[in-house]
């Protein structure tokens, strides 16, 4: 008991000294343990507290505002010191990113589905199945109490006097920041002969809610090279100085992006993404998982499945996503000097 006791009070004094000042740390660990962290995580996130300042250390368990500021601080700390690439702190700062990402991926919006095709936002794309026909793509134009408006769906040839009306149908959609979804509907109208042709379809209150997002993903519109690899197995992190295929980046996340070229392409393509985030240059393997090829535009939209990055890759990348230095608002441009040049 006397051992347990003088061990005891070694723990706290160490505390005390680690963690400055008298804030209760055992309410911090017993956070940090709440959370799901092990104790080595939450002695890490305790350094973090206390190099930022924090007046309420417990505050990185749940606040994105706190960890996006304790996150900027190491970063900016590290690019002081000129330690950015060391492998301890790409490690560390990559196990913050981690921590950020469960945060945000527990909030609200991520954890509660659509329950009806009433709460479907214009604009929103869409994938329609014709039973024994083919897929085509279309977009919401107005949802409606009694019906949603979409537009009028392309894809390959419709069989000589096929009409729409009164076609059952698949839709699929994947709802920004949360998941895929289908549904069975029925097309009430087709306004084929309007100037512009849509479509009205039946609501649905039994929505199937499947691969449900495991990153972040933001929109990015910003040109592009893309490389074709011959296997993923070629996959690598160098610089290409030839120019690639042209195309622009539609949004990114730490594991893909989409991206639109011109003419068509084929799924299971392997591929190498290159691209400037301010003065950093970010790349990306992956390989081609879906393709959305536009008719009237000769172009398609490539959804890219990428192979993980390095962790300095990585870290750039989701410092974009997550927004840490504010430069989503400044069109990915380094925005009054605050993002580290070429980290």
């Amino acid at each position: 008991m006397i051992v347990v006791f003088i061990l005891l009070v070694a723990f706290i004094i160490v505390l005390r000294r680690a963690g400055g000042g008298s804030f209760p740390w055992f309410h911090f660990y017993a956070k940090g343990k709440e959370a799901g962290f092990s104790f080595k995580e939450v002695n890490m996130l305790r350094k973090v507290a206390v190099e930022n300042r924090l007046n309420n250390p417990t505050s990185l368990f749940w606040s994105i505002k706190q960890l996006d500021r304790s996150i900027r601080g190491m970063i900016i700390r590290f690019h002081a010191e000129n330690a950015m690439q060391d492998e301890a702190n790409i490690y560390f700062l990559s196990k913050l990113f981690e921590f950020r990402k469960v945060v945000e991926m527990n909030l609200p919006k991520y954890k509660i589905g659509l329950k009806t095709t009433r709460k479907i936002p214009a604009r929103q794309h869409l994938k329609v199945t014709l039973p024994g026909i083919g897929v085509y793509f279309s977009q919401v134009v107005e949802n409606q109490r009694r019906y949603i408006a979409v537009s009028y769906p392309e894809g390959p040839k419709l069989p000589p006097g096929f009409e729409f009306k009164g076609q059952r149908i698949t839709v699929y959609f994947w709802r920004q920041e949360d998941a895929g979804y289908v549904f069975e509907s029925r097309v009430l109208e087709d306004f084929l002969d309007r100037k512009y042709p849509i479509l009205y379809i039946s609501h649905s209150d039994s929505l199937i809610r499947s691969q449900k997002r495991r990153s972040v993903r933001v929109p990015l519109n910003k040109p592009a090279y893309l490389f074709t690899l011959k296997h993923i197995n070629q996959a690598n992190e160098e610089v290409e100085t030839a120019r690639g295929l042209r195309c622009r980046l539609q949004d990114i996340s730490e594991d893909g992006a989409a991206l639109y070229i011109g003419g068509r392409a084929k799924v299971g393509l392997s591929v190498k993404l290159q691209f400037k985030l301010s003065d950093s240059t970010i790349i990306m393997n992956g390989v081609v998982k879906g393709v959305n090829f536009h008719q009237k535009k000769n172009t398609s939209v490539l959804h890219i499945q990428a192979i993980p990055p390095s962790k300095r890759m990585s870290n750039r990348i989701l410092a974009y996503v997550y927004n840490i230095f504010g430069e989503r608002d400044n069109g990915g441009r380094r925005g009054q000097g605050s993002v580290p040049e070429g980290w």
